[in-house]
């Protein structure tokens, strides 16, 4: 049987455009190699391939993504981060494992936010044990679990627990990263957009980095 692996497979080496890949892997810091596809090409060429394939129940999607991630090129990491994004609705909790090797695992920004607001955010929304999870990853060392923990509200909009928001955020506040600093003012700025407020509250309080008091206050200096 043709998985969707094997599908996607005999997609993409064809829309390969090799006078692209330089400049792809060069703004990735030359972490992974690509093929030359961007992104409004590599939409266009899986939404007819994942289309025409059945409905995934959780095993489908652990398999397929793991496939993924073994393959040399980056375009199917993103292939695999678009099929999660839609069908994240049939994993259940025991899925997280998965998405955490994903994290850790070909780690850089491009998948791991990805996988964060729209994976692991859905998945702890409608599990909330794995809210302790979210605790134990914050207050980790790996960095890349950490940025997922703090980013995972993001799309919760109204629903955002603020308080372990603004706990998440103080908690790394002093961390020395690049990813972590920018993190921290994403998420805060993302919930400015429901409390400006107590955002701008514990901004004052909180011994932020200026990389993240900047960007947490961004949206008031838009609307300012």
């Amino acid at each position: 049987m043709t998985t969707l692996l094997d599908a996607v497979s005999a997609v993409l080496p064809p829309a390969a455009s090799p006078a692209d890949a330089p400049a792809m892997a060069a703004y990735m810091k030359h972490h992974f190699d690509f093929l030359g596809i961007r992104s409004p090409q590599l939409k266009a060429v899986l939404r007819p391939v994942f289309a025409a394939y059945r409905p995934p129940d959780e095993s489908d999607l652990r398999d397929f993504a793991l496939g993924c991630w073994e393959q040399p090129y980056r375009e199917y990491q993103y292939a695999a981060c678009a099929y999660l994004r839609t069908h994240v609705k049939v994993a259940g909790p025991s899925f997280l494992p998965v998405v955490r090797t994903l994290i850790v695992e070909k780690s850089w920004w491009d998948t791991v936010d990805t996988l964060a607001a729209h994976v692991v955010g859905p998945l702890v929304s409608r599990h909330p044990s794995l809210v302790a999870t979210m605790d134990e990853w914050v207050f980790g060392s790996e960095l890349w679990l950490i940025r997922t923990a703090i980013l995972h509200q993001l799309g919760y909009r109204a629903d955002t627990d603020a308080e372990r928001l603004f706990g998440y955020c103080a908690a790394q506040a002093g961390h020395p990263d690049f990813f972590i600093r920018k993190g921290i003012g994403w998420a805060l700025r993302q919930y400015a957009y429901v409390d400006p407020a107590a955002v701008a509250s514990f901004v004052a309080a909180t011994p932020l980095s200026p990389l993240s008091r900047r960007e947490a206050l961004k949206h008031a200096a838009e609307a300012a």
